[in-house]
């Protein structure tokens, strides 16, 4: 406990969480304020994403930067998962479907030429375990193609709704089942391929497993609790700032929701640990499109007035697929600097700008 006192006495960053109790008193005290919420929800997200950082660096000098990676994706998805959920049950399906193809996108645009370009900044070059990368890559890429069909795939002798739902539900089983056998392979019978590239830096010290893992958990659940709030307040905010429903659902919660794995994804590049960020990165990612979004399909039969398909709009695919094999492109070598970083984040913000000046048609 006295690791993460000092931690919290420290880390300025981390004295913003008295912006979390603020959240609270603001919704109950002015729920019709929804512009101050939704700073508010983000400035306590903020805090608690270094705190999930931080807790699962401690995490992972313990289990190695492969484990480490997939449990800061699972962790920081946890996020996503909620916020997905909220609109879920309000049957706000355009919301859902722009903020898990947003995810998507911003994992492996944002937060992979992020950290490409703040590791080269410091380092001149960086290498990383391209096996595992590659993994990630061609996993992300069965997600896309399956996310694809039914969007794609027409028929003439039964209702276009009912092929798309039955189609959605039978390929939600599918990738679940191939996400389990890319963990199986990856951490149990291909274990030895997919060890972290040898990295040199100054880490800090770690903290003790269980504070370490109490921190994880009580960070997991107030960004839980806070992402309630924000997804209440952020439909009306962007309308009052002037932002379009397509620029909120694939940027701004996307970016919000993926604070978590940002922080950690950034931290390790700065320190010359690429591995944690790329597992990260292209983890989340995989996790969202093979997981996430299956479970939610199969989650909307309980929780929302309809089942919900994987039906999406034109604009979302070839974003996604652009995203997918554009990482897989430059993560093929094992090695990054800085322009590549760029190059990524620069395909990022064409796609941010035709979002926020044109957005996608709704379905």
């Amino acid at each position: 406990m006295t690791a993460l006192l000092n931690e919290l006495r420290h880390d300025p960053a981390l004295w913003l969480l008295v912006f979390v109790p603020a959240v609270f008193v603001g919704h109950e005290l002015w729920p019709e304020e929804h512009t101050l919420l939704f700073a508010l929800s983000v400035l306590g997200i903020v805090p608690l994403a270094a705190l999930l950082s931080r807790a699962t660096e401690s995490v992972a000098a313990r289990t190695g930067d492969t484990v480490g990676g997939l449990l800061n994706a699972t962790l920081g998805n946890l996020t996503e998962l909620v916020i997905a959920l909220t609109a879920l049950r309000a049957g706000q399906y355009l919301l859902v479907k722009a903020s898990l193809a947003g995810a998507i996108v911003t994992n492996t645009l944002f937060m992979l030429g992020a950290s490409f370009l703040l590791g080269g900044l410091t380092y001149h070059v960086q290498d990383f375990n391209r096996l595992n990368a590659r993994l990630q890559a061609s996993l992300l890429f069965l997600a896309t193609v399956a996310l694809l069909m039914p969007s794609v795939a027409k028929v003439t002798d039964a209702p276009q709704a009912d092929f798309a739902q039955g189609l959605s539900l039978g390929l939600s089983g599918l990738l679940i089942v191939a996400y389990a056998l890319g963990l199986v392979f990856s951490l149990k019978t291909h274990r030895e391929l997919f060890a972290a590239a040898e990295h040199a830096g100054d880490d800090a010290a770690p903290w003790p497993i269980a504070v370490a893992l109490t921190a994880l958990a009580v960070a997991t659940v107030l960004v839980a609790l806070v992402s309630e709030v924000f997804v209440e307040s952020v439909q009306q905010a962007a309308d009052s700032l002037g932002m379009t429903p397509a620029f909120v659902g694939f940027i701004v919660v996307a970016l919000v929701g993926g604070a978590a794995e940002m922080v950690s994804a950034f931290s390790g590049a700065r320190k010359n640990r690429l591995d944690l960020s790329v597992g990260i990165a292209l983890g989340s990612a995989a996790q969202i499109a093979l997981f996430v979004a299956p479970v939610l399909v199969l989650l909307s039969y309980f929780v929302g007035p309809t089942p919900m398909d994987l039906r999406f709009w034109p604009g979302a695919i070839a974003m996604m697929l652009i995203a997918t094999l554009t990482a897989a492109l430059v993560t093929s070598g094992g090695r990054s600097a800085w322009f590549v970083g760029l190059l990524l984040l620069m395909v990022y913000f064409t796609f941010a700008m035709t979002l926020y000046l044109l957005p996608p048609p709704a379905q």
